[in-house]
């Protein structure tokens, strides 16, 4: 694992695969790290068919520094994900990503368009339940904790364990953060996964939907599926003018069985299966980027 300053933060992040070859760019859902059991299997595979891919803890996720600045978190990651291809000198990179890692990426080709060759997504959360559930898993309990006890409460919270423990540099983030300024973000960014948005996802307005110019793979979602509704991929789909909407390489359920063999504590992981992915994207960005696909490639920045 190495790691590079991105605009004042340390990221950390890896390259699987050759140089020269068409790079790639993997963000996971949730805030599970580049480690979490299938990305490393997924970049993997696709260095077997000949592509280069970047995997990297978002700011708030594995070995990462915390940050607590932007409108929302998944524009601030988006953010640092543009920094990050920019500071190796990768792009543009075809951005991919599921759940939250859809979002970051979509908003960082959106944002960023010299980062993008094109973007693919699935899992893509939506709806008032996916997205009120964002809003609380993410945020509501960092925010009560600051509220009685302060940034000691935050940091003594589960959900912050594994960052802590990665990185023991980011206790001082946290505890550097004024309580009140704290709660501001945290009201901040549960709002902007508040529904009744006429966002596409959250943080991207329609009229920027229509105008992304990159090409993009949308895997349309399962029906079983609460969080990832079939009908906000479908959306999303629409939305996007060169966006092309397949059907993924699983069945209905994979995020229901993946989520019950999470909560089971059952070897494996909500990610174990994305490698399944890997021919579908490899046609597609061979037809719409042209075969190989490669950026020219200039050295990455020295990690530290």
């Amino acid at each position: 694992m190495a790691t590079v300053d991105v605009g004042g933060l340390s990221v950390a992040y890896e390259l699987v695969g050759d140089a020269g070859c068409r790079p790639w760019a993997i963000t996971p859902g949730g805030r599970y790290s580049k480690d979490d059991p299938g990305i490393r299997e997924m970049a993997q595979a696709i260095a077997e068919r000949g592509g280069r891919t970047l995997i990297w803890d978002r700011p708030n996720c594995g070995a990462s520094d915390v940050c607590f600045a932007g409108a929302s978190e998944s524009a601030m990651q988006a953010d640092v994900l543009a920094g990050l291809v920019e500071r190796l000198g990768l792009g543009p990179m075809v951005l991919a990503g599921g759940s939250g890692g859809a979002r970051v990426s979509l908003l960082a080709a959106a944002r960023h368009p010299g980062a993008a060759a094109g973007v693919a997504l699935w899992w893509i959360t939506g709806r008032p339940l996916g997205l009120l559930a964002l809003a609380t898993h993410y945020c509501a309990g960092s925010l009560k904790a600051a509220w009685d006890g302060g940034m000691e409460a935050v940091v003594a919270l589960p959900e912050w364990a594994e960052v802590l423990e990665r990185n023991p540099s980011n206790r001082e983030r946290f505890l550097a953060q004024d309580p009140q300024a704290f709660i501001a973000t945290m009201e901040r960014w549960m709002t902007a996964y508040a529904p009744g948005s006429d966002d596409v996802v959250p943080g991207l307005r329609p009229e920027e939907a229509h105008a992304f110019a990159r090409p993009a793979l949308v895997f349309r979602s399962g029906a079983s599926d609460v969080h990832h509704p079939r009908s906000t991929s479908e959306r999303v789909a629409q939305a996007l003018p060169g966006a092309r909407l397949v059907e993924p390489p699983w069945g209905d359920r994979e995020w229901r069985e993946r989520q019950d063999e999470r909560n089971r504590g059952v070897t494996g992981g909500l990610f174990v299966r994305w490698h399944l992915l890997v021919p579908q994207l490899q046609a597609w960005a061979d037809e719409v980027l042209g075969p190989g696909g490669a950026s020219p490639d200039t050295a990455p920045a020295s990690p530290r």
